[in-house]
């Protein structure tokens, strides 16, 4: 039933050794060691879209946490009511919990895909889906540090007895055993870049993360006794680019509130340039009443008015900035002190 994403998967491999063996040995165990590192390669360029798309949701669900607080306080104990407004809340803000597991879903069958291949593999075999025998024997027989890349940890029946006719035990058992190792090492630091990379959290979460942190290193080094080299090699490629790519994110995308994150919003914070707070060419700045607006008079208008408008005609008296008392516009003349304007027009009349 899935011989298609078997033969898939080994096409893959398949590019890529022929690729390699242009400038390396066909026969080589570093060329096949190659091929399943790039087909690593290949898988998570495929999937990096849905990963983007995962930080974004765990971003999205961090920001929801507030709301989601204050409905637990309105629902209580009313687990379907809360479920209901839970689900409302996510569809109205756009925000898919599933989208968490996007990148990881689709590794899955490519890991199975893999292991199944490469437990198949042995010395003599017949040709394995889009490979010829010539092709399936030389992957079969292909030695990374002394072990070929089909042998595991533990061994049994036919397949036992052709491997150890080219390898001996103990190359098998220390590679496999440094690369376990390897795998589980660099597991854990993959988590804790995951939790370092979805910010902090309570309650279940935290200790889902937790569990996750020291269970899946604990269940790989169980596991790893029975995994081919080929697909241990896999699994720690898999973790450097995860790394890797974590890193990368964590540096772009900060987690919000995080020192980082803040370091990142006070250098994006746009900064205003002081040229454009000057006075516009012509005009000069006026300097207002104690509490009152600063405005500007320009070339051609009147004086500002004490509401902060232009005067009329520019005829309008204003008031001197050091004693309070009114001046003249600019086409009359200053009044005398304890002469008002109106008082000097009336003098005039007479």
């Amino acid at each position: 039933m899935l011989d298609w994403l078997y033969t898939a998967i080994s096409w893959v491999m398949k590019q890529w050794h022929a690729l390699f063996s242009t400038f390396l040995d066909p026969a080589g165990g570093i060329t096949w060691a190659l091929s399943i590192m790039f087909l690593v390669v290949t898988v998570r360029l495929i999937l990096f879209p849905l990963f983007v798309k995962q930080v974004k949701s765990q971003r999205a669900m961090q920001e929801l946490q507030p709301e989601i607080a204050k409905l637990r306080k309105q629902y209580g104990s009313d687990r379907q009511g809360m479920s209901q407004a839970m689900m409302a809340l996510q569809k109205e803000r756009g925000v898919n919990p599933l989208a968490g597991c996007l990148p990881i879903l689709p590794q899955i069958p490519v890991f199975l895909s893999l292991f199944h291949v490469l437990r198949r593999l042995a010395p003599g075999a017949d040709g394995l889906y889009s490979w010829d025998d010539t092709l399936t024997d030389q992957a079969a027989r292909a030695k990374l540090f002394g072990a070929p890349i089909s042998a595991s940890f533990n061994m049994v029946g036919a397949k036992q007895d052709a491997i150890l006719e080219i390898a001996t035990y103990r190359d098998i058992r220390i590679v496999a055993m440094v690369l376990i190792v390897i795998m589980c090492v660099t597991t854990f630091f993959t988590q804790k870049q995951i939790m370092k990379r979805s910010g902090p959290v309570e309650g279940q979460a935290a200790t889902v993360q937790r569990l996750l942190l020291y269970g899946m290193p604990l269940s790989l080094f169980v596991s790893g006794f029975f995994f081919p080299i080929g697909v241990l090699l896999y699994w720690f490629t898999n973790n450097l680019w995860t790394l890797g790519q974590q890193f990368f994110i964590l540096r772009k995308l900060p987690p919000p509130g995080s020192d980082a994150a803040k370091a990142k919003a006070a250098v994006d914070k746009p900064v205003v340039d002081p040229r454009t707070l000057a006075p516009k060419p012509g005009a000069k700045p006026v300097r207002p009443k104690p509490g009152g607006p600063t405005t500007s008079v320009t070339g051609t208008g009147g004086p500002a008015a004490p509401d902060g408008t232009a005067a009329a005609n520019g005829s309008a008296p204003q008031a001197d900035p050091v004693d309070g008392t009114p001046t003249a516009g600019p086409s009359g003349a200053a009044p005398k002190p304890g002469q008002t304007p109106q008082n000097r027009g009336k003098r005039k009349r007479r």
